[in-house]
């Protein structure tokens, strides 16, 4: 791809009200997000996750709300794309209940033509997921939130 062609897309993407546009061209391919923030697919999706409040009192925590997952959360370790599956024909690796052990693959995140997998460090059980397949992901955006089974020895 041409870097003025480039250039002028960013330009356009910019001045324009869309939120995500990619192209491609040949084998070349460009995606521009605004990095707007999904809510995280949990248990309880149905109902939308209630937000903090402005300032919390020393009792209060954000893991005492009700539908708030609780667990270690699990975060990208590099910048790129998520995919929760092999392939697109494949089912994903994981999805929300699944029993996961130290080790497990959870999700591939791409990064220029380099699938790396990001596997569990704990034993649990996954309660939210946070990005779709196909997702941007920041280094340490928060991914999946993995409750610690109460009998993982890890």
């Amino acid at each position: 791809m041409d870097l003025r062609k480039v250039k002028k897309l960013i330009e356009l993407f910019e001045d324009s009200k869309l939120v995500e546009i990619e192209i491609a061209e040949g084998d070349n391919r460009i995606r521009l997000s605004r990095g707007i923030v999904q809510p995280p697919i949990t248990a309880a999706a149905a109902s939308p996750l209630p937000t903090a409040p402005a300032a919390q009192s020393a009792n209060d925590s954000p893991a005492a709300t009700a539908d708030a997952p609780t667990g270690e959360v699990v975060v990208s370790p590099l910048v790129g794309t998520f995919y929760d599956a092999p392939s697109p024909q494949d089912k994903p690796y994981v999805t929300l209940g699944s029993v996961v052990k130290v080790g497990d693959t959870l999700c591939l995140i791409e990064a220029m033509k380099t699938f790396n997998q990001v596997e569990a460090e704990i034993a649990g059980v996954v309660s939210a997921i946070h990005k779709r397949n196909g997702d941007p992901v920041e280094y340490g955006e928060p991914v999946f939130v993995i409750e610690r089974a109460p009998d993982a020895n890890d």
